[in-house]
């Protein structure tokens, strides 16, 4: 097992130059779509963006599709805790756009695109333009803008952003794959790229996955490990903890919280029983001083400020749901509140128009199963936080 300050920097050691990208990977081996498809079904290479979805299988719908193919690279990276995607992006572009033609290869696509931060597109023209003048992009990539806002980054905004409609999610009862669009998270690419030289052995063996790890760690930053890594060592590859911690948020806004076990594994196996998935690489380390009802509240409320406007789930749901639970995390108890926050949870999971609501509900009611004796104490009005003891 690698740890994730033993793992070999594959993802994180460029310096985005194009001369820096050939001297160490060199160009792309000449794959054919099926060989390419083969690859990603091989290596078991699953999306990094947050779901999780088996890679292959996208190209395959999309390649299947009948519809003229579009790729996309997504960079948006709407979530708050997320960094990894902004640093891919500036340290490997060329990874990145090196698997975006791949997968277009893969799909037959017509056309190509890199959705990312505005702050980002000056340096990624740049990066375009290189390509262009050294013959590496056989189809042309056009960037496009991806707002700042949580939902810009989920699969059908980015489709929408592209087509200029406006980043918002569209209906999930028509996947987007079946519109013959493959938006795929920028580390996914980056790691096909890989792939393409090195073989689906070479990932199974030795493959990585990037995190962004905050909270009460000494440095906050992306760091690089095996699935199967302790929580504990992505914690101490970003300094170590700075205090006492009582849990750990794993996955992101729309993860869950898990006990401070620093032995558990991230994994899908391992913390499934909590709720929670490694997602899209995000651990918020908090600290025994802090109030874990209080910190989840805060999230609520930016996550119900953050909808299209689409459906009742997120308009109303999302609302009511967080102002219940900042009730009980500002021990304002009332009968019922416990039962009120599940009912409200239970209502607006699977009927949203995207995930957004699902994914808020289960941040939540991670919330109330891992912070059970916290809520017995706001009930009471009383807090268990501890007040900074390290």
């Amino acid at each position: 097992m690698i740890s994730a300050t033993e793992a070999p920097s594959r993802l994180l050691s460029g310096d985005g130059t194009l001369d820096h990208h050939l001297a160490r990977h060199g160009r792309l081996p000449l794959l054919d779509g099926s060989q390419i498809i083969g690859m990603a079904r091989d290596a078991s290479l699953t999306g990094r963006g947050g779901a999780g979805f088996p890679m292959w299988r996208k190209l395959g719908a999309v390649a299947a599709s009948g519809r003229p193919p579009v790729v996309i690279a997504n960079g948006a990276e709407g979530e708050p805790l997320s960094g990894k995607d902004r640093v891919l992006l500036t340290r490997q572009p060329h990874l990145v756009l090196d698997g975006l033609q791949l997968v277009a290869r893969a799909v037959g696509a017509r056309a190509a695109h890199l959705y990312a931060p505005a702050k980002l597109l000056p340096g990624l023209r740049k990066v375009l333009a290189d390509r262009r003048g050294a013959g590496l992009d056989p189809l042309p990539v056009t960037p496009t803008v991806a707002p700042d806002a949580f939902v810009a980054g989920e699969e059908s905004a980015a489709a929408s952003a592209v087509a200029g409609r406006g980043a918002v999610p569209s209906d999930k009862r028509v996947r987007v794959v079946e519109t013959g669009t493959l938006v795929q998270n920028v580390e996914t690419l980056a790691h096909l790229a890989l792939i393409a030289r090195h073989g689906p052995g070479w990932f199974l063996s030795a493959g990585t996955f990037l995190a962004t790890v905050s909270g009460a760690v000494a440095r906050p930053s992306v760091v690089e490990a095996e699935y199967g890594v302790p929580l504990g060592e992505l914690i101490a590859a970003a300094g170590g903890p700075t205090f006492e911690l009582q849990a750990v948020l794993v996955g992101g806004y729309h993860g869950g919280w898990v006990p401070a076990d620093l032995s558990l594994p991230v994994s899908q196996s391992a913390l499934a029983p909590f709720g929670a998935s490694p997602g899209a690489g995000v651990v918020l380390a908090l600290p025994a001083h802090a109030c874990g009802l209080a910190e989840t509240a805060k999230i609520a409320g930016y996550l119900a400020d953050q909808v299209s406007g689409q459906c009742g789930p997120c308009v109303n749901g999302l609302p009511r749901m967080a102002w219940t639970l900042a009730d009980l995390a500002a021990r304002r108890p009332r009968p019922g509140l416990p039962g009120e926050v599940a009912r409200l949870a239970a209502l607006v999971t699977g009927r949203g128009a995207c995930r957004h609501p699902d994914g808020t509900a289960r941040l939540i009611v991670s919330a109330m199963r891992t912070f059970e004796a916290d809520v017995a104490a706001h009930l009471a009005g009383r807090c268990l936080a501890t007040g900074g003891r390290r």
